[in-house]
């Protein structure tokens, strides 16, 4: 691969002010790139800049609408590659269809594998990513990952809510690892609540391991979109003692019926997450956004320089 001379920052449509936030992190202007659409929808991207030899980071979380979104992607990196960028790496903030990561019925598709493939095939070199809905994603990549957390960003804003003995609760079983590393930096204690899925919109939660009377609770998870999990879950909580319930999720990707569901629901005094995604609106204050911006710019500055990137899994970096 042919070495790259300078860091070059573009943004997608998908969130363009966190790429802003992040070039002014590195202190490089944001790249000049001019997407459009087709009459019939179809996908056209140009770079208005050269980017030969350069290590362009395409910044585009895969959120709503996600298909243009991905579809955008794809289309940026095959535009820098043929324009003969020397390192191409894509910025996903958020991975869409990482839901879709295993067979778990009958003839159906593994879509997050679908998904690597096509960036790899696109001509991307690198990926750097955030709390993937599973660990495994990504070995479906051949190229180099990185997979950052977003726990270094909330835990710090979640202690000043919380105060110093909180419990951190699992949702359901899948969560329990990302739960416990949460409890481990806020030095709290730990629980897990069972969870059964009744459809795709709605879910019940009906047992918990762990003592949560007299407490405050944060329930964490990669994500949300109806929050029927999260309530669920705190409606055990409270049921069972708990004196506030707080949420703390990376990726906010409420519709409309999640966001009408949150702020109706009396048992969760807050939700915190990051700008991964964009939101539209703070929800009267029940919505709390940390930014990433700093995290992902010094991933970027990091790998630019061959430097390790390890010590953003921490608080004291």
């Amino acid at each position: 691969m042919e070495e790259a001379k300078k860091i070059c920052v573009y943004s997608g449509t998908a969130h363009p002010q966190l790429s802003h936030d992040i070039a002014e992190y590195l202190g490089v202007p944001l790249g000049k790139i001019h997407p459009m659409r087709f009459p019939d929808g179809e996908t056209f991207v140009q770079f208005e800049e050269n980017v030969r030899r350069a290590d362009a980071f395409l910044i585009q979380p895969t959120c709503a609408p996600v298909n243009d979104n991905l579809m955008e992607l794809l289309v940026m990196v095959d535009a820098a590659r043929r324009a003969s960028a020397a390192r191409i790496t894509a910025v996903l903030p958020y991975f869409g269809y990482a839901r879709q990561d295993r067979k778990d019925k009958p003839r159906v598709p593994i879509t997050a594998k679908l998904v690597a493939n096509l960036l790899t095939v696109a001509g991307v070199d690198r990926i750097i990513t955030m709390d993937l809905h599973s660990q495994q994603i990504q070995g479906f990549f051949d190229i180099p990952m990185d997979h950052l957390y977003a726990r270094p960003v909330l835990v710090p804003y979640l202690k000043q809510l919380v105060g110093d003995d909180p419990v951190v609760v699992a949702p359901d079983s899948g969560s329990a690892k990302m739960a416990m590393n949460y409890g481990d930096m806020l030095g709290g204690g730990f629980a897990v609540v069972a969870k059964r899925r009744i459809n795709a919109t709605t879910v019940a939660s009906s047992h918990l391991v762990g003592d949560v009377r007299g407490k405050v609770c944060v329930i964490t998870d990669d994500l949300t979109s109806t929050c029927g999990t999260l309530i669920a879950a705190a409606k055990l909580l409270k049921e069972n003692g708990a004196t506030k319930v707080y949420a703390a999720v990376t990726h906010c990707l409420l519709n409309e019926v999640g966001q009408k569901k949150l702020l109706e629901a009396p048992e969760i005094e807050a939700l915190v997450t990051t700008d991964a995604v964009p939101q539209t609106s703070d929800l009267g204050g029940k919505l709390k956004v940390v930014s990433i911006a700093p995290l992902l710019g010094e991933a970027i500055r990091r790998i630019h320089d061959g430097k390790s990137v390890s010590s953003l899994f921490y608080i004291n970096h």
